[in-house]
């Protein structure tokens, strides 16, 4: 993604880096599967093998493992382009819209109950990930952790470096 805050760009590079590591993040499932089709939310109920959850499933997909209700429910907010069908509306899962509906998520304050951009900038990432851990359980805070949870303020530091180095 391209523009806007360099700080809640980081975070979102930060967030993938930790729930999608892999080479095309913008198709992965929860468990590792990939999808093809990204005219919108893949909506693939995953079965859970390990962690408080397990036998449950998961419909997490994208560079942000957002699960279905959560897609439908930030979409018509912040998606910039809805597909109006007869009796629905269908939110493109492609890409570029993962990015900006989670970029204009992140960036509501209403939602979150405080300023992200304003807590990562006085450098209090760790009340950021503490405040989305329960959206994102890997982000150290939450559930479930996994092998990048630890490295998370390195890894945010080094993707913060980048993106404030391609702005000057």
């Amino acid at each position: 993604m391209r523009g806007g805050d360099p700080y809640i760009r980081a975070l979102m590079r930060t967030i993938s880096a930790s729930e999608a590591n892999s080479n095309r993040p913008y198709s992965i499932l929860y468990g590792g599967e990939q999808v093809n089709d990204l005219s919108h939310h893949p909506e693939k109920c995953v079965t859970i093998i390990t962690g408080p959850n397990i036998g449950n499933c998961s419909t997490a997909a994208g560079r942000y493992q957002i699960i279905n209700t959560t897609w439908h429910h930030i979409a018509p907010r912040y998606h910039p382009k809805p597909q109006h069908k007869i009796f629905w509306t269908n939110y493109s899962f492609e890409p570029e819209y993962q990015d900006t509906v989670v970029y204009r998520w992140l960036n509501d304050s209403r939602v979150w109950g405080v300023d992200i951009s304003a807590l990562l900038r006085q450098q209090k990432l760790n009340d950021v990930l503490r405040k989305l851990s329960p959206t994102w359980t890997s982000l150290g805070y939450g559930i479930e952790t996994n092998s990048v949870s630890r490295s998370l303020p390195n890894i945010y530091q080094q993707m913060l470096k980048e993106e404030l180095h391609q702005i000057n």
